[in-house]
């Protein structure tokens, strides 16, 4: 058989080849199965016609799956770098994109070609040779910019600020003179965070923050009243405009402009640009030019930098010591995308767990994976969950990088590996909550429980499979009024939530001792070194007592005496998870009502036993409080939320609404509990949804267009019916609740109501459940003053000893700052 014709063989493809409109996502930095890019050996197969790229030993598989034969070939090779490579000025807020911060990355030598499979023969590109349409299609996948780079760019800018579009026409009233200092907010005693309003030359407070700090609201309640759309804030107005600072602390990205001034719009809710600032402060008799920045005055952007600075950085992160480097299968370290460390931690911990590490490594290859997965297998979660286990579990990419470049490391601690990139799993798990899809720092435990209900959605087809059950555990909560009747309300979890009871200090004497020294430090004007603080240390044995203590409720509406009451609460757990998480509640209401971190530590040791906290469910001799109030006084029975608890939940800036539903969600008990549920409910699908107060015989009734939904997503009738039934109607709280409970059957017809005299299907049913021993295998610590803000680290028990996982960088840890968790991860010993 005559031998083909390279040439001839790709103008007989031609069909397969497209010309990539502006709107296509092109993919050439990065496999969509694995994480080989150009820089990989076999470096990267771009599909001519779907524009997704795969690395050398997957490629086949996309030509099997599709027929696509025609692929562009991406292949980098390393740069020698001169030692005195010039540095470039930063245009953008960003770093290791075009006109971002230059981080010192060699540079790579870049070849094309055109291959053909299924014999992978290849043509050079350039080449006139080549058909028009080829090099028509090569140019613009070369020319465009990839999907991978753009997504992150996007992230990026989306920070930058505009020009105000009240700026230009901006109205200047009254005849104010603003002193050059010793400024003082006009509605109360602030002297720090001052606004200028730059209309009527009012100086007022700035909001107040999550972390306590901040004014009292007065700048933006003075724009509520007048209109007066623009303030800038005082001690951060200098003519430098371009200055800039690139602070690297442990290799993060915090960045931060110190030299232009902090404008704010409200109306456009944002920071921006006034480009005639100076003209504006020069009504006021401010001499832009001469003016310097306070030197206690921080940026908006230099505050948090502050906030994630100050703390046990070098605790949390073993900073200054000979952490060895640790290599090969589960220890591949995620590089950080622009303060995605909340991820990077929490997944590390997640894919450390057996049930994870089987569904989505040992049971599934990467090609079982990209054979199920639709047409673009970016979008698939399935897909993309399966190429982070393969990446952090299969030792593939946890590789000192000197082997890579062909140099040696001159000791064993400068050895490092470059980690893995986890772009494609975050655009994938954050394109159903817009916040996580950003560059901003985000809470781990809001992160951990959007990524466990987005696997259970996932998994819903094959509910055994679905391996984020083994975190699910079921809490019974025991309300005894004061007629002696009971009610039990039950409801599934992934996390155990623990306030820290700061009283139950194991070293109140130490703590005493220490505030005397700090108070005489203090009245002679010095301050503490760092070293020497003495914080409070709290038995993690105290906080789950505390969980498990009885609690008052007050102006509980009892069923039973038809009036309001106090009754005693109490809660346990109707199941014991295979994994249990700890979330230390660090964040409490100071006086004032301002939330403050707590600077604690929790003693927590190597294994615990929860045995005492299982729930024992109705007694005999205990009588069920009445389930409904008769007619005619259903809805004095509704409850109703405590007016005090909400208005100081909206004074910190909370929806109404949601402060409302968190009154009642929490039978106003209080506002750190009110608040509490909040911050757990803000992504809820009916958060915004008003609150009911039908009735029963309401509920009953059932939409049948709404059953159809169901149906139509796969659901049976029955089940559709009663799903519907208990979540009033509406249709994704009802497809929650059948996830919710799985083992539902059209027999049960499960009521809703705790307090029911039927026997209802469990809601804990076909969880796990074993012995309460555990044995702590895993820590997130964090740092900074709120969850949005700081740094995110995870501490992993692994063959027996402790591993650092500090975004990029795996090491044999030296001091695991057990009492320094965020977040606790147990694993039930099997006995």
């Amino acid at each position: 058989m005559a031998e083909i014709n390279p040439m001839d063989l790709l103008r007989s493809n031609l069909s397969r080849v497209r010309i990539p409109e502006p709107t296509n996502r092109i993919y050439k930095q990065e496999c969509c199965v694995s994480f080989d890019s150009p820089r990989s050996e076999g470096g990267l197969f771009v599909d001519m016609n779907t524009f997704l790229a795969f690395g050398k030993d997957y490629v086949v598989w996309n030509y099997e799956k599709t027929g696509n034969p025609v692929y562009l070939h991406i292949k980098q090779t390393k740069k020698p770098v001169p030692e005195n490579r010039p540095l470039k000025k930063p245009t953008l807020l960003a770093i290791g994109i075009e006109d971002g911060f230059d981080n010192n990355e060699p540079e790579y030598k870049e070849t094309h070609s055109i291959v053909i499979l299924p014999n992978y023969v290849a043509l050079p590109f350039p080449s006139v040779e080549l058909p028009e349409k080829v090099r028509l299609a090569v140019d613009a996948i070369l020319m465009a910019e990839g999907a991978e780079r753009k997504e992150q760019v996007a992230a990026w800018t989306a920070d930058k600020k505009q020009i105000s579009k009240y700026a230009m026409d901006l109205q200047q009233i009254g005849s104010v003179i603003v002193p050059p200092s010793r400024w003082k907010c006009a509605k109360c005693d602030k002297t720090e965070n001052l606004w200028l309003n730059l209309t009527d030359g009012m100086i007022l407070c700035g909001r107040r923050n999550w972390d306590g700090t901040g004014g009292n609201n007065h700048a933006i309640d003075h724009y509520k009243e007048t209109g007066y759309p623009l303030a800038v804030k005082l001690g951060t107005i200098t003519a430098d405009l371009e200055a800039a600072v690139f602070d690297i602390c442990q290799n993060l990205p915090w960045v931060t402009y110190c030299g232009s001034s902090d404008v704010f719009s409200y109306p456009e809710d944002d920071s921006v640009i006034d480009p005639l600032l100076a003209q504006h402060l020069a009504y006021f008799g401010i001499d832009f030019s001469s003016l310097q920045k306070a030197s206690t005055e921080m940026t908006t952007a230099e505050r948090e930098l502050d906030q994630n600075t100050n703390f046990d950085w070098n605790r949390i992160q073993e900073s200054g010591q000979d952490v060895e480097p640790i290599f090969g299968p589960g220890y591949t370290g995620l590089v950080n995308l622009g303060n995605s460390c909340y991820m990077a931690a929490t997944m590390q911990v997640v894919f450390s767990t057996h049930s994870f590490g089987k569904r989505y490594f040992m049971n599934q290859s990467l090609k079982m994976a990209f054979e199920t997965a639709p047409a673009d297998p970016t979008v698939d979660l399935n897909m993309q969950l399966t190429k982070l286990a393969h990446g952090l579990l299969s030792g593939k990419y946890s590789l000192p990088a000197s082997e890579e470049d062909g140099t040696a490391a001159s000791t064993i601690t400068d050895a490092k590996q470059e980690g893995i990139p986890p772009r494609m799993f975050k655009a994938v798990i954050a394109a159903s909550h817009p916040e996580f899809s950003t560059m901003r720092q985000q809470d781990a435990l809001e992160f951990f429980l959007h990524f466990l209900d987005q696997v259970e959605r996932s998994n819903a087809v094959k509910p055994e499979l679905d391996p984020s059950r083994s975190f699910k555990f079921g809490v019974e909560e025991r309300i005894l009024c004061s007629s002696r009747k009971v009610a039990y309300n039950k409801r599934l979890d992934y996390i155990l939530s623990l306030n820290i009871p700061v009283h139950e200090a194991t070293n109140k004497e130490e703590l005493e001792a220490f505030h005397k020294i700090k108070a005489e430090r203090a009245s002679e004007g010095k301050d503490v070194p760092g070293d020497e603080i003495v914080r409070p240390r709290v038995p993690l044995e105290a906080c789950l007592a505390n969980f498990a203590a009885p609690e008052e409720i007050h102006d509980f509406y009892s069923s039973a005496l038809k009036a309001k009451t106090t009754a005693i609460k109490t809660a346990g757990l109707t199941s014991f998870p295979d994994y249990l998480v700890l979330h230390m509640r660090k964040f409490v209401m100071e006086a004032g009502w301002v939330p403050k971190k707590l600077d604690v530590y929790i003693d927590v040791p190597d294994i615990i036993d929860i045995s005492h906290m299982r729930s024992k469910g109705l007694q005999p001799g205990e009588e069920l409080l009445p389930e409904a109030a008769p007619e005619g006084e259903v809805e004095s029975s509704q409850p109703v939320a405590n007016e005090e608890i909400v208005a100081q939940l909206v004074s910190m800036g909370f929806n109404q609404l949601h402060c409302q539903k968190a009154a009642i969600n929490t039978l106003n008990t209080g506002v750190e509990e009110a608040m509490n549920w909040l911050l757990s409910h803000m992504d809820d699908p009916d958060i915004d949804a008003p609150i009911s107060h039908g009735t029963r015989g309401a509920e009953a009734s059932v939409d049948q267009s709404a059953v159809d939904t169901l149906i139509s997503f796969g659901f049976q009738e029955e089940i559709a019916r009663m799903a519907l039934k208990a979540s009033g109607g509406d249709i994704e709280k009802a497809t929650d609740w059948i996830f919710n409970n799985p083992n539902a059957s059209a027999s049960s017809d499960m009521d809703t109501t705790a307090s029911s005299n039927s026997t209802p299907t469990p809601v804990d049913a076909g969880l796990p459940d074993g012995g309460g021993r555990y044995r702590l295998f895993g820590i997130v610590s964090h740092i900074g003053t709120s969850t949005q803000c700081g740094h995110y680290v995870a501490h992993i028990l692994k063959d027996g000893r402790w591993v650092i996982f500090n975004d990029n960088k795996v090491g044999a840890s030296i001091s695991p700052p057990k009492d320094m968790g965020y977040l606790y991860f147990f694993e039930r010993i099997k006995s």
